[in-house]
């Protein structure tokens, strides 16, 4: 099989300053007080995932999901290790990412499709397309920096799922918009796994990581805990199925 990720060794640190001004920092230190504290939010990190494959990324908050995607998508560097991918990358790992907030909605669907990639002429082909699968409506005139979450995701959703690309990432995508959408989410991502691209899903719904994923990488406190069968890595996690999202609202058999 073809790899499509290749992580190998990862570690990727963040500092967190606990003072801000000068004045702040120098009280501190006549107290001896700590003025930082370093963390690895990824630490040592290795996996494959071969072409085609559909991986549910599972954990709890703060384990370093959203710092992985971000690295593997090429919006961070880690700090060691590598990450190699194949081909063109699309997806939504961050609420408004790529939108300038001074800029319409239509503004922003050229914007942000040419950080995914694509050159204007597809962009304007596909324009219509984006727009009806957005809802967004009147709203698409209106400055993205006024949209609510919601809003913004509908956008960012609409634009990266009608990029053609090899591997898919996607970050929650269903932590907001309503039922009807999520719904209408999950039915393309659906369409994404079987056209046989690769996909990486970041999700704390086990209904949902059921239904598209049939591998389940767990990461606890930046290190790989788990990396196998999907029942199995939804027992891991200590996850249920009692999360807002439901069979129905995947539109699974019940």
């Amino acid at each position: 099989m073809v790899e499509s990720i290749v992580v190998d060794d990862v570690t990727k640190s963040f500092t967190i300053r606990y003072h801000r001004t000068l004045k702040q920092m120098s009280v501190a230190a006549l107290r001896r007080q700590e003025l930082s504290n370093s963390f690895n939010a990824l630490d040592g990190v290795s996996f494959t995932i071969q072409q085609g494959e559909s991986v549910g990324l599972m954990g709890l908050n703060g384990s370093g999901k959203s710092t992985l995607l971000k690295i593997i998508n090429g919006v961070m560097k880690p700090d060691s290790g590598s990450v190699l991918t194949r081909g063109r990358i699309a997806g939504l790992i961050a609420t408004g990412a790529g939108f300038h907030p001074q800029l319409s909605g239509r503004e922003n669907v050229y914007l942000n499709a040419a950080i995914l990639g694509m050159s204007e002429a597809e962009t304007r082909r596909k324009f219509d397309d984006i727009v009806e699968f957005s809802e967004l409506g009147k709203h698409l005139d209106g400055q993205v920096g006024h949209y609510s979450s919601g809003q913004s995701a509908r956008l960012g959703f609409a634009i990266a799922i009608h990029v053609d690309s090899d591997i898919f990432l996607a970050d929650e995508v269903l932590a907001v918009g309503d039922r009807p959408f999520k719904r209408k989410c999950m039915q393309r991502m659906q369409e994404i796994r079987e056209s046989g691209r690769t996909l990486v899903y970041v999700s704390h719904a086990a209904a949902s990581v059921r239904k598209m994923c049939d591998r389940v990488i767990v990461l606890e406190s930046g290190r790989v805990g788990f990396d196998g069968d999907v029942d199995d890595g939804i027992r891991y996690v200590k996850y249920d199925d009692g999360d807002d999202t439901t069979d129905d609202e995947l539109g699974a058999d019940v």
